[in-house]
């Protein structure tokens, strides 16, 4: 699509929210906003080691990806029926939908649940459900990638897949999530092996806090499809060219970045860089009640940090949808309705 300049600048962030998009980086478990945690801990009768909803929320001052997931993973304590997955689910899709996204991608972490005791059918399920509702109610597209966190080892992931594969029907793909540094994608070459072999979808973390090499790994030992964060990718040219060159996606996700002061300033994220330097770059929230904003927020503040116009909105747009794992039928509709959407904003007196 050869994009008219004819889009006034003003109007740009209005464009952001109307484009359609797709998120391909969110942990379900991250989108648990404070007031429902306090909700789903007063219906389930967990306490919580915070007073209230504020003093909560003012505990989110992380210094980098560790600090952050010692709370993540206190708030993922009030998760224990299938209900409570539903409902957080479904207040995500909700938000979602609301920002014009047609497709979710959404991670979850069994072994944060089972390792409470909470069943692997009772994560998927909740899960699953909701994403039936909300394709059915709201139209929006949504299917489940299960995480390995990968602070544990590779024995215990071998076995959650095992245990999963009850629900095979339920999720398309496999991650690798939690902390990156010290934990290298070739620790989990067998189970990724085992997954690929089942057919699903792969994905994995490399590149947000730990360095290019992890890339390189997450590629070539795990044979992944799409690297999430990969910001790190900047800092070694020969990754860059092959990421461009084979047109691996990267699921960026700008505001998670200055939280974890990755990029302390929004201004010094090298999401422009990494667009403009050829890459299949893309815009996702990842734990949006922890990190300030849903996929819309961190599309206008970045854009407002870094100077990005209507050109960059459309490709970033473009990617996240070329990048998915929906059927190329939905894939075409969605491209159909973003250039449609663009259209209508460069269009005389729009």
């Amino acid at each position: 699509m050869t994009l008219s300049p004819n889009i006034a600048p003003e109007r740009l962030p209005e464009l952001l929210c109307a484009m359609p998009k797709a998120e391909l980086h969110i942990h379900i478990e991250g989108s648990l906003e404070p007031e429902m945690i306090f909700a789903l801990a007063a219906r389930n009768g967990v306490a919580l080691p915070y007073a209230s909803v504020e003093a909560l929320r003012s505990a989110y001052a992380f210094t980098d990806l560790q600090s952050f997931l010692d709370i993540y993973y206190a708030g993922a304590s009030v998760l224990l029926h299938e209900q409570d997955f539903y409902d957080m689910a479904r207040a995500y899709l909700e938000r979602a939908a609301a920002d014009n996204v047609v497709r979710a991608e959404i991670f979850f972490d069994p072994q944060t649940h089972t390792a409470r005791g909470v069943p692997m059918a009772t994560v998927v399920q909740g899960l699953h459900r909701a994403c039936v509702d909300a394709r059915r109610e709201r139209g929006i597209s949504a299917e489940l990638i299960l995480c390995f966190l990968r602070h544990l080892s590779e024995e215990d992931a071998l076995a959650t897949l095992e245990e999963a594969l009850a629900y095979r029907a339920l999720f398309i793909g496999v991650g690798l999530d939690s902390s990156e540094l010290g934990h290298p994608p070739e620790k989990f070459a067998r189970v990724f092996a085992r997954a690929r072999a089942l057919g699903l979808h792969l994905v994995a973390h490399a590149g947000e806090e730990g360095p290019p090499a992890y890339i390189w790994s997450a590629l070539d030992v795990l044979g992944v499809e799409r690297i999430d964060h990969g910001v790190q990718a900047q800092h070694d040219a020969a990754l860059m060219r092959r990421l461009a060159g084979e047109r691996i996606a990267l699921t960026v996700c700008p505001l998670s970045n200055q939280k974890l002061c990755v990029f302390p300033d929004l201004a010094q994220h090298n999401l422009r860089q990494l667009l403009e330097a050829g890459l299949c770059a893309t815009v996702n929230s990842d734990d949006p009640a922890y990190f300030g904003g849903y996929v819309n927020e961190n599309f206008l503040r970045v854009f407002a940090a870094t100077g990005m116009d209507a050109r960059h909105a459309w490709q970033l747009a473009r990617n996240s949808i070329d990048a998915s794992f929906a059927g190329e039928t939905d894939k075409q509709a969605w491209r159909t309705q973003l250039d449609a959407v663009f259209a209508r904003f460069a269009a005389p007196g729009a």
